[in-house]
């Protein structure tokens, strides 16, 4: 039976549902469903188009590549780890990981045409490790909103789900 994982825009009451892929990523897969519930400060991101996302403290081994994209599709559940000096100083101090040594990035991506390239490091993949299979639509118009409306005061929350009745 697959793994399910509740994804809820804290804020605007906003959630869906993603089924992890265990056979494409089963190390990051292990790592996430180890390590939940989690959730921190929304963000929309600036570059990468439509994603929100949220960083959180590391945990687990080092994973690495695994099921890696640079062009993540509408529903794709996305895993970066960056270390302490990948991100800007004013960012990390914004969100209260300057005393970190790194941080993980769990992101959704919510619309189209979507390109992981930053202009200070160049290509930044990710590991895809689940995939939105119940509520995108309304998820996409709640993550579309974190971008017109802005994100603060806004918590993206990932937890484990036993049943899709949760939802």
């Amino acid at each position: 039976m697959s793994k399910l994982m509740k994804i809820t825009l804290a804020r605007r009451g906003v959630s869906c549902v993603a089924e992890l892929l265990e056979k494409d990523a089963p190390r990051t897969c292990a790592a996430v469903w180890a390590a939940l519930p989690l959730g921190g400060d929304a963000q929309h991101a600036k570059y990468a188009r439509n994603e929100v996302y949220t960083m959180v403290p590391r945990f687990g081994d080092k994973i690495g590549h695994e099921n890696p994209t640079v062009t993540p599709i509408p529903g794709d559940v996305v895993y970066f780890a960056f270390s302490g000096g990948m991100l800007d100083q004013s960012f990390k101090a914004d969100q209260n990981i300057d005393h970190l040594p790194g941080v993980i990035d769990l992101a959704i991506f919510y619309g189209r045409n979507n390109l992981l390239l930053n202009g200070d490091v160049g290509w930044v993949p990710g590991n895809v490790y689940a995939t939105i299979v119940e509520g995108l639509d309304v998820m996409a118009e709640a993550c579309h909103d974190v971008w017109r409306s802005g994100s603060v005061g806004e918590r993206l929350v990932y937890e484990r789900l036993t049943t899709r009745s949760e939802t």
